[in-house]
């Protein structure tokens, strides 16, 4: 295996016990090595030590990074309104069920369900509120947070029936955090990145993980490139290009198609169409850490103390969507999500009634989280993907107000 010498580096504030466990499943795996994939699910989803199963405050103002539930309640106010309507469509079935995959604190989850019982009590008083929550750590803080709140309760994928659910299955930058398989050009073939491991004895036991290329781990990563129409062994990619195959979204995918039996299917996420994600100018992926609010392209240091994320590929979850049976109904930007479904209202009342009653430093910070969540160079770039499965054609006729370009 040829090793790729820059990406020998010391770990910094890593978990000790979490790089030896990584360290020995390297040592016990086929030519001791892991696919980076590998890796990155357990830097973040180890049962004790992974970065969203351990017991730092990872999320929010204090952690290392902030979603749009973060900025306030508008962001879940908001999308209630999308929520109902999505209700009405489907012939306000009772009861109509939400699934928040990946539920953080559970802010979002509080905020929409707060709202929707003052604003809307018929849908709220036949809501069935799913949490699919992978983390113990936030899932503790999530049934704190609800616990008076009786339409909530949390599964895990086995006790979710297959065919079950009518209603809108829902995640907010859950995709991005998936692990995901790097690959690498090399004399134009597509190789993979793998990781292996390096003990240095010192004053004490110091472990180096080193990135390493080798031939690929599966041939569903061929079949992914050319599933989205992409062509690595074209020359206007250059050895040394390289990026990421998300194989772990697919499946994600497919389970909530199987789980799905008449509604939609709602992905909030940062990332591009497949033409875009793999533009030959984006040599260096798109992976990032994320670690006390700075982001870096280190995924050595700092391990199970950092978050690490890849952009979202919409192109492979539409396809591959439809191919699980679920049509998509649309995709839009997050800004203009927001806005057709009200939060251009939200702004203006903030600006011509709010500043006369509320305190300067209480105005200004509720405006800077209303603009935050449309920054096209921020939340409001992200992109919003909905699809459907199971509706009549008249149903799929309505176009959903957040589909909507606004006035």
């Amino acid at each position: 295996m040829d090793f790729n010498k820059r990406e020998l580096i010391n770990i910094n504030d890593s978990n000790p016990e979490l790089c030896a466990l990584i360290c020995e499943r390297i040592a016990a795996s086929p030519q001791q090595r892991i696919t980076f994939a590998e890796y990155m699910n357990l830097a973040l989803y180890h049962p004790h030590h992974g970065y969203y199963n351990s017991d730092r405050q990872s999320i929010g103002k204090q952690g290392d990074f902030i979603t749009s539930s973060h900025w306030g309640a508008d962001f879940a106010e908001v999308l209630a309104e999308q929520f109902v309507e999505m209700w009405e469509v489907l012939g306000t079935p009772h009861p109509f069920t939400v699934v928040e995959m990946g539920a953080g604190r559970g802010t979002f989850a509080e905020n929409i369900l707060q709202y929707l019982q003052i604003q809307y009590p018929d849908l709220f008083h036949i809501l069935e509120y799913i949490i699919i929550e992978v983390s113990p750590v936030l899932q503790a803080e999530q049934r704190q947070r609800l616990a008076e709140i009786n339409c909530v309760k949390w599964c895990n994928w086995d006790e979710v029936v297959n065919n079950s659910i009518v209603g809108c299955f829902f995640s907010n930058e859950l995709v991005d955090a998936l692990p995901v398989h790097q690959i690498i050009l090399e004399q134009g073939q597509v190789r993979e990145i793998y990781v292996t491991a390096e003990i240095q004895k010192s004053i004490q036991e110091e472990i180096n993980f080193i990135e390493g290329v080798g031939e690929v781990s599966t041939p569903k990563i061929a079949e992914y490139l050319d599933f989205v129409g992409i062509d690595l062994s074209a020359s206007v990619y250059g050895d040394g290009y390289r990026s990421e195959v998300n194989l772990a979204a697919l499946d994600w995918m497919s389970t909530v198609a199987q789980k799905l039996q008449r509604g939609y299917l709602l992905t909030i996420d940062y990332g591009h169409p497949a033409y875009r994600y793999y533009n030959p100018r984006r040599r260096e992926g798109t992976l990032q850490c994320y670690y006390r609010h700075r982001y870096h392209n280190n995924p050595y240091i700092n391990v199970g103390r950092q978050d690490l994320t890849a952009h979202v590929n919409f192109t492979a979850l539409e396809r591959h969507g439809e191919l699980c049976g679920l049509d998509t109904v649309g995709f839009t930007q997050q800004a203009l999500f927001l806005m057709a479904l009200g939060l251009g209202d939200r702004i203006a009342s903030l600006s011509t009634n709010d500043a006369e009653v509320l305190d300067v430093a209480t105005f200004l910070q509720r405006r800077e989280a209303l603009h935050q969540l449309i920054d096209p160079m921020g939340l409001g770039g992200f992109g919003v993907l909905v699809q459907c499965k199971g509706l009549k054609e008249d149903e799929k006729g309505r176009i959903l107000k957040g589909l909507m370009v606004p006035d």
